[in-house]
Parts: C-alpha cells; structure tokens; sequence
C-alpha cells in the first residue's frame, strides 16, 4: 500500500506535467486564438506584438482597409507592464483595443466589458483582481470593470485589456522628465502628440473566398510589412517563444514515467522473488506459465489502478494551487491511465522471466 502511495504521488505529478505542458502551449495560444484576426500586419522585419516588440503608425489600418481581399481592420497594443494595486505590484499583459473591433476581451465571467472612453479595464482572474478594484498605470488610476479568464500571455502573465487610446498613452507617451530632456539634448519639439498614431500590430479578417496566405503576401510585397497568418503566428509562438520551456517539460515527464517504471518493477521482483515457492507449488499442480504469467500481471495492473486513483484524487487537490494554467483535461487522465497500465505491464517483465525460470521440483525440495 506504500509503494502504491508513492507511486500514486508519481502519477500526480505526470498529470500535473501533462496538464502544464498542455497549459503552456494553450496560454501562448490565447490571445492569438480569441483576437478574431486572420492575419498580423507588424513592423518589418520583427516578430510581432506577442513575442517582440512592434512599432507601426495607427492609421495604415486605413491604408489595410481598402487592400483587395481585406474585411476588416484593428488597430492592436500588446506589452507587459507592471501596474500597481495599494502597495502591491502585479506584472500584466496590457491589450489596447479598438471598441467593438477585433482584439477586445471575450469569457467575461464577472462585472462587464468597458463602456467608458477612459481608465476602464478588463482584467484576467488570475491577475488576483476584483472588479471594483482600483489600479494605477503610469500615474493614473484605472477601475477593474470585468474579469475574463484563460486570457494570459506566452509567459503567463494575465491580460489587462484597456481602450486603445489609454494603451498608446501607457506605452508611447514620454513624462515631463523625459520631454524636457529631449528638449534640451536635441532641441526638439513635443513628440507626445505622435504617441496617439502610434500601434503595435493592426489585426486583419480577411474577405470570404479570398486566400488567407495570398492577401498576406500581397501586404507584404506592396506595404513593407510583416503580415503572419494564423498558422504562421502559432508556429512562432510555439517553436520560438515557449519551445525551451515545453521541452523542458517534456523531459520531466520521461524521468517521472522512468522513476515510475522502476519502482513498480522493484515491487513486482520482490513480491514475485519472495513467492517463488507457491509458484513452484502451482506448476507442481500443473499450472501453465500462461497462468502464472496473468497472475502477475493481474498484481502489476492492481498496482498500477490504486497508484492511478490516488494520483487522479492528488492531482484533483493540488492542481488549482499553481500559478500557471495547467489544462487538465478528460484526455489527459486517459492518457496517463494508459501509459501507466503500460508501465506496469512492462515494469512485471523481468517478474516473468524470473517466474518462468522456477522448476516444479523446487516445490519438493524445500
């Protein structure tokens, strides 16, 4: 019953290492996936608003808006920021959008989405704020309207989603030090007012019947723009931004299903070791090795069924106290249930062997 318990921790930590590999790719994914866009048009030679930083001017969105094959236009903010809660700092996520455009907050699970023009805000659950909260951004203070959830990005920080004006001025607009400085070094005239043309991607749907791939090409090759579709922006994700941290935690799981095999294979050899004698006994009496064979792997699989119902039970407990999303899914517990019934039937081979090997006479000769 130990050595179940144990492994039964083991299994819990393989679901737990599923459901965050799982988690981590579906928080990379979650603001690409939700924004409604078909294509990313972004500063030329970058990667984008979600894996670097992008600097474009708000109203080529109008230019995009009469390209052939182009339905529809928004202007998109996208960085990370640190806003401060009371004496609490919490690093965010800030998303600008355009009202009732593309890229605006979806699942709000509390309060509502932003009605007013200015220092409103929508925020992720895991963020830790309430709505009704008050938060400051760069000097001003913002009220947290509405909560969504599963809105986080690839590093898992929660999205703030605020109006596109309050983002441009959180983002581009320098302060009075800087202003002054800029004056006195290069003798220059106020930029600020340049902060409100100023965007990180412009969000594109494109037409019904057109080619996603040809309409990014075209903005590519007349506009000087990067254009990424959505098959293009989910490979960057994955393949630069979180692929580290996935196969990281993709070698986790081979040493946890390693550590696991082990450890039953132990217990079967020493409980099969410590019964040779009744198994002699069985042969003496005429017990085919096919029996003795399924006896063992009846013990492995029993083995196996109470670790995986204690690891399922653990997994269920422990898996809301991460910081992280881990995505823990029905799939998921399949999937761990079979690998460790594989586990176990593997991990009896050795037993087998030593079973297999056991002559009847050893019965009688004591």
């Amino acid at each position: 019953m130990l050595t179940g318990m144990v492994l039964g921790l083991l299994i819990a930590a393989t679901i737990t290492m599923f459901g965050m590999y799982r988690g981590t790719i579906t928080d990379a994914l979650s603001l690409p996936s939700t924004s409604g866009a078909d294509i990313w048009v972004v500063q030329e030679n970058t990667l984008g608003p979600y894996a670097e930083a992008s600097s474009l001017y708000a109203d080529e969105c109008r230019g995009l808006a009469g390209f052939p094959g182009v339905a529809e236009v928004s202007n998109l903010i996208n960085f990370s920021r640190q806003v401060q809660r009371g004496d609490d700092d919490v690093r965010v996520t800030i998303v600008g959008y355009e009202d009732g455009k593309m890229g605006q907050p979806i699942n709000i699970i509390a309060g509502r989405t932003i009605i007013k023009s200015k220092y409103e805000a929508v925020a992720d659950i895991r963020s830790g704020f309430k709505v009704g909260d008050k938060i400051q951004i760069k000097g001003d203070d913002y009220t947290i309207v509405g909560l969504t959830e599963l809105m986080v990005s690839s590093a898992g920080d929660p999205a703030l989603f605020i109006r596109l004006k309050d983002a441009q001025e959180v983002q581009f607009k320098k302060d009075n030090t800087s202003i002054y400085s800029d004056r006195n070094r290069n003798n220059a005239t106020d930029n600020n007012e340049i902060s409100k043309y100023k965007t990180n991607a412009i969000l594109v749907k494109v037409a019904p019947g057109w080619d996603v791939n040809q309409v990014a090409a075209n903005i590519k090759q007349w506009k000087h723009f990067e254009a990424y579709t959505y098959p293009e922006m989910e490979n960057l994700l994955l393949s630069k931004i979180i692929d580290k941290a996935a196969k990281q935690l993709a070698i986790f799981l081979v040493i946890l299903q390693t550590v696991s095999a082990a450890i039953v294979a132990l217990l079967i050899y020493t409980m099969t070791m410590g019964k040779l004698k009744e198994i002699a006994v069985l042969k003496l009496i005429g017990a085919s090795n096919h029996l003795i064979t399924m006896m063992i792997l009846q013990e492995a699989w029993g083995i196996g069924v109470i670790g995986y119902m204690i690891g399922l039970v653990v997994s269920i407990l422990w898996v809301p106290i991460f910081p992280r999303h881990v995505a823990y899914s029905t799939d998921i517990r399949v999937l761990s249930f079979v690998l460790t019934m594989g586990i176990c039937s593997l991990a009896s081979i050795i037993s087998i062997r030593a079973a297999m090997k056991v002559e009847p006479a050893a019965a009688i000769g004591g």
